[in-house]
This record gives C-alpha cells, sequence and structure tokens, in this order.
C-alpha cells in the first residue's frame, strides 16, 4: 500500500492506494494544527488504520505534499516512527516528468506542482487545474507539457470570512449556488455576490489564459468546493475531487528508481 499525505493550510488529507490500482481505497481528513505533536498525529493514523483494517507493515511507501513546514517535519517522523519509511517530500530536485518554466521553481509550491502533473496526465495534453482550498489556484501546463505558472487568490471561504469579519451586520452563510444572481434578502444576497462572483472570476481569468498561452486547454477542477462550482454548465471540462492524491501516486511512481 501506498499512503499519499496532502498537507494543505486547512486540512491535512491521507490517501490509501492499495497495489498499482490508481483508485483508493480509504482516505482520511484531519485538521491541520501545527501545536499538535507527532505522537497525537500518530494515534489518530493508527485508530484510522485499525478501523480500515490497515497494518503498519502493509505501507511500502510514504509521499507527502505540504505547504506547511512544521507539519512537513512532523510527519516525516511519523513516517518514520510509524512505518520504517523514509517519505519521499515533494520538494525541488525530485523527478517530477514536467519542465518546471517559472522565473523561481523552487518558489512554486508542492500542492501546485502535484496538481500540475496530475491533471495534464488526465488531460493529456495543455491543461488548467483550478484547485479550490484556502486559496483558489489556477495551475498552466502548456501543450509541450511545461509548467509555466498560474493564479492565486483568496479562496472562497477566506473571502467571505474576511468580509463577515471586517462587517457588522453581514452574517457568515452556507455557500451555495442561488436559482438567481439578484438576492431578495441579505443571505441570498451573499450568496450569489460569492458564488457568481466566483464563476465570473473564474471563466475570466480562464480566457485571459486561453488568450495569452494562445492555445486550447482542457480546464479540471479539483478541491472541495469545486463539485460545487462544477454545476455552473461550461465552467470546467472536469472535476477530479482525488486529484492532488493522484498527482502524488504518480510522482512516487516516478521516483521510486
Amino acid at each position: 500500500m501506498l499512503i499519499a499525505i496532502d498537507i494543505g493550510n486547512t486540512n491535512v488529507v491521507v490517501g490509501v492506494f492499495e497495489g498499482e490500482n490508481t483508485d483508493l481505497r480509504t482516505k482520511w481528513r484531519l485538521q491541520s494544527n501545527i501545536h499538535r505533536t507527532t505522537d497525537e498525529y500518530m494515534v489518530l493514523m493508527g485508530d484510522l488504520m485499525r478501523f480500515e483494517g490497515i497494518t503498519a507493515d502493509q505501507v511500502r511507501g510514504v509521499v507527502v505534499s505540504s505547504v506547511v513546514t512544521p507539519l512537513t517535519r512532523i510527519f516525516r517522523k511519523l513516517s518514520v516512527t510509524l512505518f520504517r519509511k523514509e517519505p519521499l517530500i515533494i520538494s525541488a530536485g525530485i523527478k517530477t516528468g514536467m519542465p518546471i518554466r517559472t522565473d523561481n521553481p523552487r518558489e512554486v509550491g508542492a500542492d501546485r506542482i502535484v496538481n500540475a502533473v496530475a491533471g495534464y496526465a488526465q488531460a493529456r495534453g495543455a491543461v488548467i487545474v483550478v484547485d479550490f482550498g484556502t486559496a483558489t489556484t489556477f495551475d498552466v501546463v502548456n501543450f509541450q507539457g511545461c509548467y509555466v505558472g498560474g493564479c492565486i487568490m483568496p479562496g472562497v471561504n477566506v473571502s467571505l470570512e474576511a468580509l463577515v469579519e471586517r462587517t457588522d451586520r453581514l452574517p457568515l452563510v452556507e455557500i451555495d449556488r442561488p436559482r438567481k444572481v439578484v438576492g431578495r434578502n441579505t443571505v441570498n444576497s451573499l450568496q450569489s455576490g460569492i458564488y457568481y462572483g466566483y464563476v465570473s472570476m473564474i471563466q475570466g481569468i480562464s480566457h485571459r489564459i486561453i488568450k495569452e498561452e494562445g492555445c486550447r486547454f482542457s480546464i479540471i477542477a479539483t478541491g472541495g468546493l469545486g463539485s460545487l462550482f462544477h454545476l455552473e454548465e461550461g465552467l470546467f471540462d472536469e472535476y477530479i475531487h482525488d486529484l492532488t492524491l493522484q498527482g502524488l501516486k504518480i510522482l512516487y511512481e516516478r521516483n521510486r528508481a
């Protein structure tokens, strides 16, 4: 089995792949908390593994993508202690199979490279990957298979929470897809502004990327809220919830030798 760990600013997502199958056997979502110790995360992982009937000696490898440096250290120690495996940590210098054509390749987030690799493998050609996380990111791979950069903007939840925090009378609402753009009350107006505002932003940025790069792209969405925005017809070609975990598996296999 392969344990793939995606450490984000909000959540740590752990996926378990069995054999050469690209389908997940199971996955778990933990809170990203730099104040938790390695031992605490080990207890959580141990309990989840027992529930699924997975033992540590069944694990053949561990791969980690992280944007939270303290948690990178914690999960490296967890891997060595619990699985007796030195994890593959996605960072500069690993084999990606994809040229990174940015000003400073070392500053590109590990999660973004993982998404780009997985998106290109899925699309089999030029691709824009839109990831709905703490930040909403666009990652662009051109028709030559080169990662050429992208865009980073505040995530949907972050934008809404910042607005509510900075105002006195606006409530925190559930992010949903309203039937109409024009809201008849405060809740509907907020939902419409957030949802259709992001739809228009995604459409606009995607159009600009396509025009700037001068080629046809597949557009793939991932991340929790991607499933909601995929309801908007024509916004994305495909929604793949576990794209990052799939990318981690691809990169692990490329670096096994």
